[in-house]
């Protein structure tokens, strides 16, 4: 499905302000990890997806990632794919508002 730059930027508004802890994997375009000494890795889902990978290999490869680095991450940050979400909610949110 292909939405104009106004209907993602709206999308975007309304994530903006979403608290970000429970996240579908399906909603992530990227997940940075802030590493110690101000270093971070970028995971980019959005091209992981493009490559083939599914929900279970994504995850898996993300709890490895996570893993591997350890104690090193200090924080994580979530880049949420509003085009994803858009796809998820538009259909419903058109469904409740047409029974108005």
């Amino acid at each position: 499905m292909q939405f104009s730059d106004e209907f993602l930027s709206k999308w975007e508004c309304l994530i903006g302000d979403v608290d970000k802890t429970e996240i579908p994997l399906e909603c992530l375009k990227k997940v940075i990890l802030k590493l110690e000494g101000r270093r971070q890795r970028t995971i980019n889902l959005h091209s992981l997806r493009k490559q083939g990978l599914d929900r279970d290999e994504l995850e898996l490869f993300l709890t490895r990632t996570l893993g591997d680095l350890g104690e090193q991450v200090v924080d994580l940050e979530f880049v949420v794919d509003a085009a994803a979400v858009a796809a998820i909610a538009q259909p419903a949110t058109d469904k409740i508002l047409s029974k108005l």
